[in-house]
């Protein structure tokens, strides 16, 4: 019989810890959304927090994004307001890469982030007039209630179920039935959420937009066959690459970073080097890379981004389920 990870024991009693004390729980007094995970980098549910976020403003709520803020340059005491209705209030040194990339995306959001997000929504309830919380990266951090658990799962999450230091998972995957619905990319929904009990499952598509301009963000169309150097810090820089090839790009090479790599002048000029090395054209990044990259800006070289455009497949069902959801929130006394 293999010895138990010690790491998925204590995430399991942890769990049940909370789950046995639900007066331990902080409650805001807006509804909150939670878009989590059990894998660590690279699921996607940040860009599925971008999608609620703007699902929630399109159905005339005033969403705010709390992040805990992972890889900030530059700690600060309380809460920071990264983005208020889409005006953005702080850098990316104080925000961290993924708030601050979700600040310049959200045009009908807030985007605030503390280490104690329920300080987080609590500013966000008071200074921003927020109507619904969007918690992103939610889905282990307890110690706030939550109304609605979105888990953002794949297949091949489940592919390797051990957890950290040996796996990719966080909890052991018999947490995802604690989840209300999962959101799966790929065609195997139904056999994903049969597997882990989860009988509300919603269906998400991926894809690649125009590239754009790294220091003006203007649309740059690329035609097929394009070369191109791909520069990825990101957990799966080879899905990067594999969206890149999709979209009829020709990927020459791949300069590839440690996620959320706080880029140097020195890297900087080493992607300079590579771009004429390979004879590219462009070199290509992600959104969440750009963010970075332009703190030494103007850039000596031309420097595309391209976003990652995520959609419901059944939108209208997904959005009536989330009105359903709110308004049993707003109706319970206890909140």
């Amino acid at each position: 019989m293999p010895f138990p990870n010690p790491y998925g024991v204590l995430a399991r009693q942890r769990r049940r810890w909370y789950e046995a004390r639900p007066e331990a729980r902080r409650r805001l007094e807006k509804p909150v959304v939670s878009v989590g995970a059990l894998s660590v980098g690279g699921s996607g549910k940040t860009p599925v927090a971008a999608e609620v976020a703007e699902i929630l403003a399109a159905l005339g709520e005033h969403p705010s994004v709390l992040s805990r803020g992972y890889g900030r340059a530059r700690r600060v005491d309380g809460a920071v307001v990264v983005s208020d209705h889409g005006a953005l209030q702080a850098g990316i040194e104080v925000a961290g890469d993924e708030p601050f990339m979700l600040a310049r995306r959200l045009s009908a959001a807030s985007v605030v982030v503390a280490e104690d997000r329920y300080v987080a929504g609590r500013l966000a309830e008071t200074r921003l007039g927020a109507t619904v919380h969007v918690l992103d990266d939610g889905f282990q951090h307890l110690a706030l209630s939550r109304n609605v658990d979105l888990l953002v799962i794949g297949s091949e999450d489940l592919a390797d179920t051990r957890t950290l230091p040996f796996g990719r998972l966080r909890e052991p995957v018999d947490a995802a039935r604690r989840a209300d619905a999962l959101v799966v990319e790929g065609d195997d929904e139904a056999e994903v959420a049969a597997r882990l009990g989860v009988p509300e499952v919603f269906h998400v598509s991926r894809r690649l937009g125009i590239p754009r301009d790294a220091e003006t963000s203007k649309a740059v169309p690329l035609g097929p066959g394009a070369k191109v150097l791909a520069v990825a810090g990101i957990a799966r820089p080879h899905a990067f690459v594999d969206g890149l090839t999709s979209a009829g790009y020709d990927v020459l090479d791949l300069m590839s970073f440690r996620d959320h790599h706080p880029y140097t002048r020195h890297d900087v000029g080493d992607i300079g080097k590579r771009l004429v090395a390979t004879g590219a054209d462009h070199a290509v990044t992600t959104e969440k890379d750009v963010v970075r990259l332009l703190s030494h800006a103007p850039l000596d070289f031309p420097v595309l981004w391209v976003p990652l455009e995520i959609s419901v497949t059944s939108a209208e069902r997904f959005r009536t389920w989330l009105q359903e959801r709110l308004a049993a929130a707003r109706g319970d006394a206890g909140h």
